[in-house]
């Protein structure tokens, strides 16, 4: 093969020459898919929903204290508790995790009392799953979760002989 210039092209310099435009073309022409995101850790997840759930058995346990003010005193070790249950599980959230807020009760429903019986159901269903979540659960939340799920179980059965 002759150049313009008078030289032959050796096939070295030619597929040289080719490559490098594929090397060039495949740069440049290469459209940049955005990267997918990364999947969040289970434990992320589970913590976050734990979270969620407290936050929103605490509020239950406020509804709860509108009753009256004698059930108000008798309600506040249960909130308590829930309060530590919620403080140990957002110390096991990895730094830089953050749950999502929850979103805020609507002003009527904020505004109503909860029975006793409501909240006794509540806890009998968060104790009830409980063993679930530890399937799941890295062995240092496992164990918070027994010890959270049996602090639940009793408070079903203590809810039972309060009166309100």
């Amino acid at each position: 093969m002759e150049h313009t210039s008078g030289r032959p092209v050796t096939r070295r310099a030619l597929l040289g020459t080719a490559m490098a435009g594929l090397i060039v073309s495949g740069c440049t022409s290469r459209s940049e898919e955005p990267a997918a995101p990364r999947p969040k850790d289970p434990q992320v997840v589970l913590l976050t929903s734990l979270i969620e759930a407290k936050e929103q058995m605490i509020a239950l346990y406020d509804r709860g204290a509108l009753a009256g003010a004698d059930l108000a005193t008798a309600l506040g070790p249960f909130k308590q508790r829930h309060a530590a249950h919620l403080a140990a599980f957002k110390k096991l959230m990895p730094p830089g995790e953050s749950s999502s807020p929850s979103p805020s009760p609507t002003a009527s429903a904020a505004a109503s009392p909860v029975s006793l019986a409501k909240l006794r159901d509540a806890e009998r269903r968060a104790a009830a799953g409980r063993a679930k979540q530890m399937a799941h659960a890295s062995p240092a939340l496992a164990q918070l979760l027994a010890s959270v799920g049996a602090c639940e179980a009793v408070h079903a059965m203590a809810l039972g002989v309060l009166r309100g």
